[in-house]
């Protein structure tokens, strides 16, 4: 019989507007596979009350973060916010060749960039369901000020129409079915079977005799 190779990790990357829910989705999906790893980015940002660094966000200042760009360390990077934010290539390709499933949470300007350089990913956008919904989500956050909710509401219409060439769109217009369509995506690409033609090293066909 033969030996079943390890079939290579998968990356998903998941973006969304802010305030359409995808941190809280994403934690959900973690739950949902205990083999599923989330990618840690590096961050420029203040750390916020609860947050740890190394779990949350890998927090280094800003010339840290420049030198990181200029010697290529990075799969994407992009300002986000007036902040920065990036990717490790090391740790995206360690994950793939370790057949560690990845999930990367980040905005559409890093996953463009995934997808032209790294040219590997399963791509998924969550929508929230209408704009309407969307403020009234920031606004009862109560964390911002009116001038910061605006600012997101005006990149959400430029993030939105970039949809379009996601590989899949989930509209978290409720919660647990948010989370729901999304462990079905999970399951459904971790099946595909140009992903999993190892299972079949252990079969004799006709033509192989």
């Amino acid at each position: 019989m033969n030996k079943i190779s390890a079939a290579e990790g998968i990356l998903f990357v998941v973006s969304a507007p802010s305030g359409a829910g995808k941190t809280s989705l994403c934690r959900e999906l973690v739950d949902s596979f205990p083999d599923l790893r989330q990618s840690i980015s590096f961050a420029t940002r203040k750390r916020r009350h609860g947050e740890a660094d190394g779990v949350d966000y890998h927090f280094v200042d800003s010339d840290t973060f420049r030198s990181m760009v200029d010697q290529k360390q990075f799969a994407e990077w992009a300002e986000v916010h007036g902040n920065y934010y990036g990717t490790s290539l090391q740790s995206l390709e360690g994950a793939a060749k370790g057949g560690i499933d990845l999930l990367l949470d980040i905005d559409c300007q890093g996953a463009a960039q995934i997808k032209n350089n790294f040219q590997q990913g399963v791509f998924i956008f969550i929508l929230p369901p209408d704009y309407e919904e969307l403020e009234k989500r920031l606004r009862h956050r109560g964390t911002e000020t009116d001038d910061v909710i605006e600012r997101r509401l005006a990149n959400a219409r430029k993030e939105i129409p970039e949809a379009r060439w996601y590989d899949y769109l989930v509209v978290n217009d409720n919660f647990q079915a948010a989370r729901d369509r999304l462990i079905a995506i999970v399951t459904a690409e971790r099946c595909r079977s140009d992903r999993n033609v190892h299972l079949l090293d252990k079969f004799t066909f006709e033509g192989d005799k």
